[in-house]
């Protein structure tokens, strides 16, 4: 089969155009909480009940949007709806490592489990995110406590 060069660059086109959308729809999926005790509610609107509060920095995954609302996931898969300006872009993580344990994760001075522990986490615990490198993420506490953590235990951006 030929194709005609006019056929050629309208098929280079859609897919260079679909590549784009999934490229940029992609990145812009992940949001964090911005503020403390921000409702998370079961639909669009302030008269929909709450499920639970969420505090600063809190990652969430972006399913769909709804006027000036935005219907998120969580690390465990819960979702529910909040107001679009309660979130922002800056990245966060949170560690997903050892549900349901006593058990804590390492927070290193840099990336590879050569470095010393300088840290330790609990599941469901909040970090910003300063650097991603090899597989490791480069975290800050909002006690302070700066270090690497595994990427595996961690999810958000």
């Amino acid at each position: 089969m030929k194709l005609s060069t006019k056929h050629f660059f309208a098929t280079i086109f859609t897919l260079a155009l679909l590549i784009s959308i999934t490229c940029s729809s992609a990145s812009a999926k992940m949001v964090s909480v911005k503020g403390n005790d921000i409702n998370l509610r079961t639909g669009p609107g302030k008269d929909n009940p709450v499920k639970y509060e969420l505090g600063t920095g809190f990652p969430l995954k972006i399913v769909s949007k709804k006027g000036q609302w935005i219907k998120v996931s969580d690390f465990e898969g819960d979702v529910g709806w909040l107001h679009k300006d309660l979130v922002n872009s800056n990245p966060h993580m949170i560690v997903k490592a050892n549900r349901n344990s006593k058990k804590k994760i390492n927070i290193r001075s840099g990336p590879s489990t050569k470095n010393e522990i300088v840290g330790k986490a609990y599941y469901g615990v909040v970090f910003e995110t300063l650097n991603q490198k090899s597989g490791w993420a480069q975290v800050k506490h909002e006690t302070g406590l700066e270090g690497w953590i595994k990427r595996s235990l961690l999810w958000g951006f």
